[in-house]
């Protein structure tokens, strides 16, 4: 039964991910980046303005980006990407940075667009994403339902089940050999804890947990390319090569051909940083800022620490251990981390383990808010609670389900369904992009206030 369900998921997002949703998402990152005349270029300054913003909202530009880096930052870089490289070959690594550098523009339009549109619920609270663009600025209330429900479905895959499948198969592996279910009996205690505080409750934690987990892992990082210094520039050339040539089956590598080096990179560099998806302007709108184009320039910078950062120091990481030990095979992507950071010790190993845990549970976090929003965008309050008790539950599941596959093409098939209506949004109000942007980026007017979005 297993089979055929993992048969049918795969066919269904082969086709999703065929060249056509791949090019619309590149084009659409290429597509902004040239109209709004490249917002990455103010990634500095978007920085600068992390720790200010002022107006009516429920949590800070920092709050807001730590809450949407939790719901990126997770297996996606760490067992992602190592998927991706023992699919795709070293080259997938290139295409995955390069979608997180161009992504950034998507980003930035998509937020502009969740504050732009955004409106209170019944009980005064600032709510908004793509949901309410494509109501309230496209007028396509049909398409709005469309992605608040595949929201909803793929907050299970890539925030729930994928998530909790990886950190227990990690556990299992590593020296203290955890079992599945011991692993889902903690989360699940961990998660439930952390949702009856809610949107505040999980920006707290997400706020003090992401810098932490993100040194861990920067500092595991680090130990493993010290310890093969000598093969980091072989890894870092190989990588460029493999994205613009066929690869061969050379050591721990298998062979990869460019298209599917790129098709794997892409898939993966937006699994990890979500951008275009819809899912980070969900929790961008009940932002306190003067206008919208300030916060949509500070969420613009998650896919850079996401993707261009930590996914490809990732890459780079399991690249240069594979070139230094040919041995290790790569065509398990699920366990190629584990093996990669064992190379150098118990502690290599541990570090591992400590970061994909504490990237795990922030993910959960985040990704529940952004089902939360999406269920009672389409039926109320009133499915929050069971929605809440659903979200536990899967947790579990996805800790203790057997087949790891299913849930990771799942997870892809869900991602491409949601950032369709998505893509067709922000396409569709690039006049209000452009207008907002040099109303107040181009003009530098970017302190100044916008009083019918803080209302």
């Amino acid at each position: 039964m297993l089979e055929t369900i993992d048969a049918i998921l795969d066919s269904a997002t082969s086709f999703m991910w065929g060249y056509i949703l791949l090019f619309c998402l590149l084009g659409t990152h290429l597509y902004l980046t040239v109209v709004l005349r490249c917002p990455q270029r103010y990634i500095l300054k978007a920085m600068r303005m992390y720790f200010r913003g002022k107006g009516n909202g429920e949590i800070s530009h920092f709050s807001s980006l730590m809450v949407s880096l939790a719901a990126n930052v997770g297996t996606g870089n760490i067992i992602g990407v190592a998927v991706a490289v023992s699919t795709g070959g070293p080259g997938a690594v290139f295409w995955c940075m390069l979608t997180g550098l161009l992504g950034m523009a998507t980003r930035y339009a998509e937020c502009l667009l969740a504050i732009r549109y955004r409106t209170r619920d019944a009980r005064g609270n600032t709510v908004g994403g793509p949901m309410y663009a494509l109501e309230r600025g496209l007028g396509c209330k049909w398409l709005a339902v469309i992605f608040a429900l595949c929201t909803a479905l793929a907050a299970f895959g890539i925030g729930n089940l994928t998530q909790a499948n990886a950190v227990a198969g990690v556990l299992q592996e590593s020296a203290l050999q955890v079992p599945a279910w011991a692993t889902g009996g903690v989360l699940v205690l961990l998660v439930a804890g952390v949702l009856l505080a809610g949107l505040k409750g999980i920006s707290r934690v997400c706020s003090a947990c992401v810098p932490t987990m993100a040194l861990v892992y920067l500092a595991a990082c680090i130990m493993v390319l010290a310890s093969h210094a000598d093969c980091v520039w072989p890894a870092l050339c190989l990588i460029v090569k493999s994205a613009f040539t066929d690869q061969a089956a050379t050591g721990g590598f298998i062979g990869s051909t460019l298209m599917l080096a790129l098709r794997t990179g892409v898939q993966r560099g937006l699994f990890s940083n979500e951008a275009g998806m819809g899912s980070a302007p969900i929790v961008a709108a009940p932002v306190r800022t003067p206008n919208c184009v300030q916060q949509a320039l500070v969420a613009s910078t998650g896919p850079f620490w996401d993707t261009v950062v930590i996914c490809t120091l990732t890459g780079l990481t399991l690249c240069t251990a594979l070139v230094a030990h040919p041995e290790i095979a790569a065509h398990d992507g699920t366990v190629l981390s584990f093996h990669a950071f064992s190379t150098v010790g118990d502690l290599g190993s541990a570090l591992l383990t400590a970061s994909l845990a504490a990237f795990v549970i922030s993910t959960l976090l985040g990704w529940s808010y952004f089902g939360e929003r999406a269920l009672e965008y389409l039926g109320g309050r009133r499915l929050i609670t069971p929605y809440r008790v659903l979200w536990v539950v899967a947790v579990y599941v996805g800790c203790t389900i057997p087949k790891s596959t299913i849930v990771w093409n799942f997870s892809d098939l869900v991602n491409a369904l949601m950032a369709l209506p998505n893509l067709i949004c922000i396409v569709a109000l690039t006049p209000v992009l452009v207008a907002e942007s040099r109303k107040y980026l181009w003009s530098g007017k970017l302190d100044e206030t916008d009083p019918t979005i803080n209302q």
